[in-house]
């Protein structure tokens, strides 16, 4: 099984300014190859309302905000609310949304790729579709605990 994704480019990102549900609606496009959960309006809001994304000017989300909400859109999945606050506060200390997006964007798709051209990574003895996703939910279970841990180091600072 292979997969061909790409997320668009930070200059191909709507510069006009989207409403929320217009905001929405092309997210949900951009990420529905991946089969991602819907992000609706409601989650948005609540985002801003956490201060996890800044507040749209005129009711309109620029092309910053749009960026940073297809980043939190896949990595809800996998990260709280809290880390995720937590890795933008640390990105915006470093870099622009720009830079960040055009990383992720650039990175993303090569690991996807990779995962899913090698199934992950394989078990010592890949014999058996079972022990394939065995081991990939093995490994995935080890970097979310590294990733709390990492966290928990980082929001201690």
């Amino acid at each position: 099984m292979t997969i061909e994704f790409e997320l668009p480019k930070y200059s191909e990102i709507p510069g006009v300014g989207l409403f929320l549900e217009q905001v929405s609606k092309y997210i949900n496009e951009i990420l529905a190859p991946l089969g991602e959960a819907e992000l609706t309006g409601s989650m948005i809001s609540n985002y801003v309302k956490k201060g996890i994304v800044d507040n749209p000017v005129r009711k309109q989300y620029s092309r910053d905000q749009i960026a940073y909400l297809i980043y939190i859109a896949m990595a809800k999945n996998v990260l709280s609310l809290e880390d995720i606050r937590t890795m933008l506060r640390l990105q915006k200390e470093k870099c622009d949304a720009q830079t960040a997006y055009e990383y992720f964007r650039e990175e993303f798709p090569a690991v996807l790729k990779a995962v899913f051209e090698n199934k992950g990574i394989s078990a010592k003895d890949s014999g058996s579709e079972l022990k394939q996703l065995s081991k990939n939910i093995s490994i995935t279970i080890a970097h979310k605990i590294y990733l709390d841990m990492e966290f928990k180091r980082l929001s201690e600072k």
